[in-house]
């Protein structure tokens, strides 16, 4: 039978009616749905273990296809007011559960608890409804509730353990919050098989809704203003204590913009106490949710994820629940909005990269780049100046001094005493005033000293490039002792228990006594020793340049040790059971210091020099790829990044909330530590590669550039 021929048919305009593109997508999602029971494991698995429902997406296949399902527009049982579906626990949209149809809505006028009185519907979904009702112990006001209800009709009793676990969570999670984006709860009961949850009522519409019922486009300087709102609550949920909340399920449909204009996160039905490596059921909404969501992965880079997303959707109309999965880059924005400018199509394509790595950090730092946009000048000076904190020109950083030296100062200096001890390439070791920058001596070694000296029992130390140990007398500048290792001398030297532990390029750890120079033993290491040895615990932990990590005893036996990819040159610190530093293989790491196995690792975008500093709670340091970081110390989650104009091969000084470090683009940065945001910069002639000194407010630092400056902390 031959094939009817079809007739041409007349262009048309692209259709923006939700109901229309679903049908039309149709035939690409006639698979099986993911449902609520998909994301139940097997009775023979545990309840957090990843079922065989959700497709495993390896990394390297973006485009992977995964089910979906079609929604017809849900009906209005009141015919007072239009009904909102909500699609709280299904990956996919799918229509609501048959039984809660069988059951039937609240009628108008139902009194639950004998204290809220039901108004009317505001949403029905898959597992019951939202309504608006009244609470009738305010006699004398009109007080206005939202009350979301939850019918377990499931038959198997794990998925009824599983639902109401969920909504107890819900429960529970939005009882600790307080914050302006986020309803509060004020109720929580049970009534027969359905349960429910008092929320704030909030006047307003969700953002699909308003996208969906607008003619033309969003005005960019708008939807930049909402994003800035979205990543304030995202950063407040990230930053949760005890343990950050991963929202899970951000889209349009679960925003809701109240009467003034105000963004409000609500449905957080499937939001997630995060823990590092744990992995779960895939959960949310297909389009929105990030890949390695569907492989049971929740993090706080996942909602970064799932805001480009919603973004895009507000920017572009397109709704990514009727196109290919992970597809945004395919579908650039401009496409079908050409208003929208470049500079916003880049953030957001960041954002939405399929490398969880290659994503903005944090939602403090998408915020810090939404603002930075051109468009962004349009929004209301209160918001970016609650945002932004006032930024110092380097103009305005005066510094009390400087001193000028023969050659590079690649290392940090030293302060005690009233004096600045700085090592110079130019093979001397300057003694300066501390307050007015005066010459008062100068060491000469044979080698280049680039190392970090130590003051301790009226001698200054220092290992220089000739292979020797030096000790200096503090106030004369006459050598006291020295001793002599097998090749250069790249290791800071440390001191403790009257004796000073130093690394060198022949391959040994030096145990030297401080008071007279006398070698006590040395220990052997895999290859050249140029970290600065670590002695807490009682231990010894250093690292060499075959990434081998040592944790010695103080009488040398090996009590274990760990192997990274490429060389160390960062050295360890130690805080909270956990040993952390940085390598040359991209990864920064933190061992258990019992064991030395590894608790977690981060990769970065480039190669770690930068010895890491430790507080409240976090770790920082910097990376090759041009970011300072700060991650949770316990987790490995990261809190923030800030991005530098070169390298970061300085590490950082933390006092106060300030936060130190000098960049390869001989510039000085004062971050903000509980955020990242820039406080001040101070631009020096070449590279900085030592970590800063604070001393009685005034910060210490030298500088490729062959200068030592003082300047206000």
């Amino acid at each position: 039978m031959p094939e009817k021929k079809e007739e041409p048919q007349p262009a048309q305009r692209p259709d923006t009616n939700l109901d229309t593109r679903r049908i039309r997508g149709l035939s690409q999602r006639l698979r099986p749905p993911l449902s609520i029971e998909s994301n139940v494991p097997e009775p023979a698995l545990t309840p957090e273990a990843p079922t065989a429902s959700p497709p495993v997406l390896p990394p390297e296949s973006p485009h992977t296809s995964v089910p979906r399902a079609s929604t017809p527009a849900a009906a209005d049982p009141l015919g007072t007011q239009r009904v909102r579906r909500l699609e709280t626990r299904q990956t996919a949209a799918r229509p609501a559960n048959e039984a809660v149809a069988k059951l039937g809505l609240l009628g108008e006028g139902v009194q639950l608890q004998s204290r809220y009185k039901v108004l009317g519907v505001i949403g029905v979904g898959g597992m019951g409804a939202v309504y608006k009702t009244q609470d009738l112990r305010f006699a004398n006001v009109q007080r206005l509730c939202a009350v979301k209800e939850m019918v377990n009709t499931a038959t198997d009793p794990q998925v009824q353990q599983m639902v109401i676990r969920n909504f107890e969570r819900e429960a529970s999670i939005l009882a600790t919050l307080s914050h302006p984006a986020i309803p509060q709860v004020y109720d929580y009961f049970t009534e027969g098989n359905r349960s429910y949850l008092v929320l704030e009522y909030i006047p307003g519409r969700d953002l699909e809704a308003l996208v969906s019922e607008l003619d033309g486009f969003l005005a960019e300087a708008r939807v930049i203003d909402w994003a800035v709102q979205i990543c304030d609550v995202l950063s407040f949920l990230h930053n949760h204590q005890p343990r950050p909340i991963i929202f899970r399920d951000l889209k349009p449909s679960n925003i809701m913009l109240d009467d003034h204009d105000r963004i409000r996160l609500v449905d957080f039905g499937i939001a997630k106490l995060f823990q590092s490596g744990a992995k779960g059921t895939m959960i949310g909404t297909e389009g929105y949710s990030p890949p390695e969501q569907y492989r049971g992965v929740a993090e706080p880079r996942g909602d970064i994820y799932a805001l480009g997303a919603t973004l895009h959707h507000l920017l572009s109309k397109q709704d990514p629940r009727l196109e290919p999965p992970f597809s945004f880059h395919e579908r650039p924005i401009f496409k079908t909005n050409p208003t929208v400018s470049h500079e916003l199509i880049e953030v957001l394509e960041k954002a939405l990269e399929y490398d969880v790595n290659k994503r903005w950090g944090s939602a403090e730092e998408l915020k810090r780049a939404l603002f930075s946009l051109p468009s962004a000048r349009a929004l209301g000076g209160g918001r970016r100046a609650a945002v932004e904190p006032a930024t110092i020109s380097t103009g305005a950083i005066k510094p009390l001094w400087r001193f000028a030296c023969e050659d590079e100062v690649r290392a940090s200096v030293a302060v005690a005493g009233g004096m600045v001890f700085a090592p110079s390439y130019d093979n001397n070791l300057y003694a300066l005033d501390a307050g007015s920058g005066k010459f008062l001596w100068k060491y000469a070694a044979s080698g280049g000293v680039s190392t970090t000296p130590v003051v301790a029992e009226n001698v200054v130390a220092f290992g220089a490039t000739d292979g020797v140990v030096y000790a200096v007398e503090t106030r004369s500048g006459r050598l006291a002792w020295t001793v002599p290792t097998g090749a250069k001398i790249f290791s800071s030297p440390t001191v403790e228990f009257g004796h000073l532990f130093v690394g060198s390029d022949d391959r040994y750890l030096y145990a030297i006594h401080i008071g007279g120079g006398r070698q006590a033993w040395r220990y052997q290491a895999e290859g050249a020793v140029r970290t600065k040895p670590l002695l807490q615990e009682n231990s010894i932990f250093f690292a060499c340049q075959m990434g081998v990590v040592y944790a010695l005893g103080l009488n040398r036996d090996t009590r274990w040790r760990f192997r990274a990819r490429r060389p160390i040159l960062s050295s360890p610190v130690v805080g909270e059971g956990l040993l952390y530093l940085g390598s040359l293989d991209w990864n920064f790491y933190a061992l258990d210091l019992r064991s030395g196995w590894a608790a977690w690792k981060y990769r970065t975008g480039g190669p770690i020099v930068s010895t890491p500093v430790l507080w409240e709670g976090s770790v920082l340091f910097g990376s090759a790829d041009g970011y300072v970081y700060a991650l949770d110390a316990a987790e490995g989650r990261i809190v923030w990044r800030y991005q530098i104009e070169n390298q970061v091969s300085g590490s950082p000084t933390v006092v106060g909330e300030n936060v130190y470090v000098g960049g390869a683009d001989g510039v000085l940065y004062c971050l903000d530590a509980r955020g990242g945001t820039l406080r001040w910069r101070y631009e020096t002639g070449a590279a900085i590669t030592g970590a800063p000194v604070v001393v009685n407010g005034v910060l210490y630092i030298g500088s490729l550039d062959h200068y030592v400056y003082a300047l206000p902390a």
